[in-house]
């Protein structure tokens, strides 16, 4: 029988000591808003991204900003304003993301956060492997068809210093 504790890392060993949650850590809402602002420069004038976004709004960016804050221990507004994780959920239907855009949208995410969150590698490198987890799930969601029951996908997800909580 094959043991599965030895595949990838454990919890119990990414284990941090700090207690402020990634959404102070990284600066609230205006370095949040700062980070959509730079990143979606970016996809928008992007030739592989821009297509996904064909349909963007500048409300899309506060939107995202919601989003995360929420995802990253701040206040949760998305949750009780825009719908939660099932509207998130839902706006990638029909999107038909490929993993060379998922790539792509990754490497630009990750140049944001280099541009807009404080130097500190442990930060970052939480919220990147949030974004590789979430870009993950958007990919294959974004395979249905508008209109799909995704049945209900439970809760905003909340992401910590020690990943998914």
């Amino acid at each position: 029988m094959e043991d599965h504790r030895d595949r990838g890392t454990h919890r119990r060993d990414r284990m941090t000591e700090r207690t402020e949650s990634l959404f102070d850590a990284v600066g609230g809402m205006a370095a949040l808003r700062r980070l959509s602002d730079t990143f979606y420069e970016g996809v928008l004038a992007d030739p592989l991204l821009a297509p996904v976004f064909a349909d963007f709004t500048r409300t899309h960016i506060e939107h995202v900003a919601v989003w995360l804050a929420e995802v990253f221990g701040g206040p949760a507004d998305f949750t009780a304003r825009l719908g939660g994780h099932q509207a998130l959920l839902r706006s990638h239907l029909g999107l038909s993301i490929t993993e060379e855009q998922r790539v792509r949208w990754m490497e630009l995410m990750t140049t944001a956060v280099e541009k807009e969150f404080p130097d500190d590698a442990l930060l970052r490198r939480r919220v990147l492997e949030y974004f590789d987890w979430g870009t993950r799930i958007a990919r294959d969601v974004s395979a249905g068809s508008e209109g799909d029951d995704l049945g209900e996908p439970g809760p905003t997800p909340r992401w910590g210093w020690d990943g998914l909580t």
